[in-house]
């Protein structure tokens, strides 16, 4: 007969506390916001009718590929034509993106060039300032949005209450220029967020909103910090006003994730450096409740790495016992398969969904971390590169 390991054995309590950590991120923390909702759910009410002003707030940064059909789809939106601009803000940009909206030639349409860069929040300032519109749509240029999207969402801005809105995004495949196995794998990461997202929106607080489709009230717009990722720092500015943040999961967006490993790795090192450099500016903003859900939606997630390497190198120092052998080699099974899809994709060969999968899951968590050491160094986000092999692909309707 083995042995009993002491409980407090520290390779027991290093197993422990890692198992802890993965639980509450996955399952405490939405179980506990279900319960929230049981005491405190907000119901908003909505109107159908309701067409207020909306402008449309574009940042583009050499867009050319995609600018047209953006602009042509969101005229063609199921909204009132005379209630609707769009403003795109041109980034210095360098192709012919000015050109393609300046000929588009319609009065809704309206071009703001920066003579020189200054990055996408600082491009949505100049764009805030000059909007008319009751109402601001935030959105990306590779963006494809439901033609009902906007009138779904406005109408719960008939509550005044109501502060913003966001949708949903879902990932494609790209039609050319990769195997499309991070939009696989994005699509599970997705899903998660949607859950997070229609249960923090149960109690009116719905953290971050998706980059791509969101709302807000013009009054409660305030100037973007350039480091901060416009889609953490909004809703956290309309929250501190005391008005809810909801989400509407019928209003949806498509965008082409990109193929390429690295430029997916590049995006959640500055997404997540992004965030973590907003926690200070947060933790004065905001209220004790959206406070708790930035630590557990966001702060224990980038640094994912840490507990499962706990439950790894723990589960492999107690391997003699059965139970910790299976674990550790269930592990080290995971990590072989994501290294497998690391391979497929250097060889740009296609691979199953149970590869992709984990592959995501460590680009994820690596990206995330090497975010967090970003940040510490003193590295800071304003201005970057858009994922080429994202821009330029049509999604089938």
């Amino acid at each position: 007969m083995l042995p009993a390991i002491p409980l407090t054995d520290w390779r027991v309590l290093v197993f422990a506390l890692g198992i802890a950590w993965i639980a509450y991120l996955y399952l405490g923390y939405p179980a506990l916001l279900a319960i929230i909702g049981l005491v405190r759910r907000v119901r908003p009410e909505s109107r159908e009718d309701y067409f207020p002003t909306v402008s449309v707030l574009i940042a583009a940064r050499n867009e050319e590929k995609d600018i047209a059909w953006k602009i042509r789809e969101t005229l063609a939106w199921n909204y009132q034509a005379d209630r609707l601009e769009i403003l795109v803000a041109s980034d210095a940009s360098t192709d012919r993106t000015d050109e393609i909206v300046l000929a588009l030639k319609d009065s809704r349409v309206r071009l703001i060039r920066m003579p020189t860069r200054v990055g996408k929040s600082c491009a949505l300032n100049n764009l805030a300032r000059h909007a008319s519109g009751e109402f601001l749509f935030f959105t990306d240029a590779n963006a494809h949005i439901e033609p009902e999207a906007l009138q779904r969402m406005i109408r719960h801005f008939a509550d005044q209450k109501v502060g913003c809105v966001t949708g949903s995004t879902s990932a494609t495949s790209p039609q050319s220029g990769g195997n499309g196995s991070i939009a696989k794998g994005a699509g599970i990461y997705w899903s998660y967020e949607s859950l997070l997202q229609y249960l923090e929106s149960q109690i009116g607080s719905v953290l971050v909103c998706d980059g791509a489709i969101f709302c807000i009230r013009a009054s409660q717009f305030r100037p973007l910090i350039p480091e901060i990722a416009n889609d953490v720092q909004t809703p956290a500015d309309v929250a501190s006003g005391g008005y809810w943040v909801i989400y509407e999961p019928r209003a949806r967006a498509i965008e082409v994730d990109t193929s390429c490993p690295r430029e997916e790795l590049s995006r959640r090192r500055r997404i997540c450096g992004q965030g973590a450099l907003g926690v200070r500016w947060l933790a004065r903003r905001d209220r004790p409740l959206r406070q708790w859900q930035f630590f557990s939606h966001k702060v224990l997630r980038w640094l994912t790495l840490i507990p499962m390497a706990m439950v790894l190198f723990s589960s492999v120092a107690l391997a003699w016992r059965p139970i910790f052998a299976v674990i550790a080699a269930a592990q080290i099974l995971f990590y072989a398969i994501a290294l497998l899809g690391w391979a497929l994709t250097r060889a740009n060969r296609s691979m199953p969904r149970w590869t992709s999968v984990p592959f995501y899951i460590v680009l994820g968590v690596w990206g995330a971390l090497l975010g967090i050491i970003d940040t510490a160094l003193g590295k800071r986000f304003a201005i970057w590169e858009i994922p080429t092999l994202s821009r330029g692909q049509q999604v089938s309707k």
